[in-house]
């Protein structure tokens, strides 16, 4: 037998228990990746809001004397950015609009990264990994959007008027 006969496998699978070990991580649900990806991402912006309420006259400041965001007066922008802070992170541990809110988070990502902070790309880009993940794969089967989703399908007519 020849080496051309040889069915091709990759290396890992020579080496027992690595394809066993391998097989075991493909069948982890999706859902539970995104958990701790909702939660990641929402603790990062959750902490951010936080910070800003924690002292609202420095906050002004930095968006007046720091951030510099173009084409919004610094009030209107730290005012933007806190209201975005504390809502996106509780619909991404919802799951509820996750695709939504990680499309604004990464767009946020992207004005932080582009007029903020541009030598922080190491932690914005990691960021942006999580959202577009999120972005395009959703919230999971653990979240509200899931639960709607499953209703809205049983329904003949869409989504009734629950009450």
């Amino acid at each position: 037998m020849s080496n051309a006969d040889l069915p091709k496998r990759p290396i890992y699978t020579v080496v027992d228990g690595v394809d066993w070990l391998f097989q075991q991580f493909d069948r982890v649900p999706y859902a539970v990746l995104a958990l701790p990806l909702r939660l990641a991402v929402a603790t990062v912006f959750w902490n951010s809001g936080m910070t800003k309420l924690a002292d609202w006259n420095a906050t002004l400041s930095l968006f007046t004397d720091e951030y510099q965001v173009p084409l919004l007066p610094p009030e209107l922008a730290a005012n933007l950015a806190l209201a975005l802070e504390v809502t996106t992170p509780v619909l991404l541990i919802l799951g509820l609009l996750t695709r939504a809110a990680a499309l604004v988070l990464l767009g946020m990502t992207a004005i932080i990264e582009i007029f903020v902070y541009p030598q922080a790309w190491p932690t914005h880009i990691q960021w942006a990994a999580m959202l577009l993940v999120l972005l395009c794969r959703g919230a999971g089967s653990f979240s509200l959007d899931a639960l709607i989703q499953r209703i809205w399908a049983r329904s003949p007519t869409g989504l009734r008027v629950m009450l």
